[in-house]
């Protein structure tokens, strides 16, 4: 078992069945729609709220105790997600491919960081949209969840260097209150992004 399936191997929903609460609310006020890839997707939660949202929606996550409870989180919630077990590290990437990506709180070191955005700008389509919420690097004091090391965190020139060349629907830096299960809860440092792919 990898770490996350140790982490996810309980009949508890660690971190909530709940949407992340920037993701719910950036759907309310931009509907997007059409194929979806939420990635590093772990128990569900987000993937089955897009789908709830009439989106078509696929998964990747590399735990499959993760994979386990999505499916069943799915299912109790009377909708489909596509799930597919993916280590990032070896992702088969398809051009422009996915009119949304979501990465709610996947947290890679920097060499792997670089290569998933340089991947995802890639594989959305003309017009789609990269939507996320990620610890900052200035996350390590609070005690509200994520990685104690800073190259797994993100830093706000880095994510805006990636995305220069596209249009950027909302950048935010700063703190939010979190209330997602046992591991993320409190005032944290995130960072957000909705950045829209040049037609």
């Amino acid at each position: 078992m990898n770490h996350w399936d140790v982490k996810f191997n309980t009949n508890e929903f660690v971190y909530g069945k709940e949407p992340n609460e920037f993701l719910k609310e950036m759907h309310k006020n931009h509907p997007f729609s059409g194929e979806v890839l939420a990635i590093a997707e772990g128990e569900g939660r987000n993937a089955v709220f897009l789908a709830e949202e009439g989106l078509d929606v696929t998964a990747w996550d590399s735990s499959k105790e993760g994979i386990k409870k999505l499916k069943n989180l799915a299912d109790e919630r009377n909708v489909h997600v596509n799930t597919e077990m993916v280590d990032l590290n070896q992702a088969d990437w398809t051009k422009n491919k996915w009119d949304e990506i979501v990465c709610i709180y996947g947290h890679f070191d920097s060499e792997l960081r670089h290569k998933v955005l340089e991947n995802v700008k890639e594989s959305i389509k003309p017009g789609g949209y990269y939507v996320s919420e990620v610890f900052s690097i200035y996350q390590i004091p609070y005690e509200s969840g994520g990685p104690k090391i800073e190259d797994m965190l993100y830093d706000p020139q880095e994510v805006l260097e990636v995305f220069k060349d596209w249009k950027m629907i909302h950048f935010f830096m700063g703190e939010v209150e979190r209330s997602e299960g046992n591991f993320h809860s409190g005032t944290a440092h995130v960072i957000q992004i909705i950045a829209q792919k040049p037609v």
